[in-house]
């Protein structure tokens, strides 16, 4: 009788740049650091062992199929995303788009205020996740940061906060609204 060995993971490895430095705290939490900055990410929900051996980092997922593979490759660029946001940040500009009532953005601290937004007299207001900074600029929002789980979030945070309810959305465009995603932090 004959039995056929399969493996019961799947892994990968990845070269590591010269200009980041990745260290792991366990098995499955990685830190990277580059000349911009630090960042931390747990893996431990995604069933992920982890390994860094001269400058290569092994990425090993228990199982096999379809999912695990998704797994992996899901791993593989959360942690490129981390070694880019490291080295040179990302930066999504939205655009604030007003037809009937004149809308002011205001930044203050890690909270932006949109006021007068459809004529409301109490201002709108979204908490900016850590390590996001914002800077309005005229008509244009420009959001900064490392990681870019976060600069996303803040900005469909900031969409979600100037969605107009309860009216004709073709006759009511105001908004504020992403069009632009950039690798670079641009000032």
């Amino acid at each position: 009788m004959q039995t056929e060995s399969k493996l019961k993971y799947v892994e990968e490895t990845m070269q590591i740049p010269s200009d980041v430095q990745i260290t792991l705290n366990s098995p499955n939490t990685i830190t990277v650091k580059g000349k911009l900055g630090e960042l931390t990410k747990n893996f431990i929900n995604a069933g992920v062992e982890m390994s860094l051996q001269d400058g290569i980092l092994k990425i090993r997922i228990n199982g096999r199929g379809r999912r695990a593979v998704a797994m992996l490759y899901t791993t593989i660029s959360l942690i490129k995303n981390m070694m880019i946001g490291v080295t040179q940040g990302f930066t999504y500009k939205m655009k604030i788009i007003q037809s009937h009532f004149p809308v002011s953005v205001k930044v203050r601290g890690n909270e932006l205020l949109i006021e007068n937004f459809i004529g409301e007299k109490v201002p709108r207001k979204v908490l900016l996740p850590d390590g996001v900074k914002a800077v309005v600029k005229g008509e244009e929002i420009v959001l900064t940061g490392l990681d870019k789980e976060k600069v996303g979030l803040a900005a469909g945070l900031i969409e979600n906060a100037t969605k107009v309810r309860d009216k004709d959305p073709r006759k009511f465009l105001d908004g504020i609204y992403l069009y632009e995603k950039k690798v670079g932090i641009e000032s």
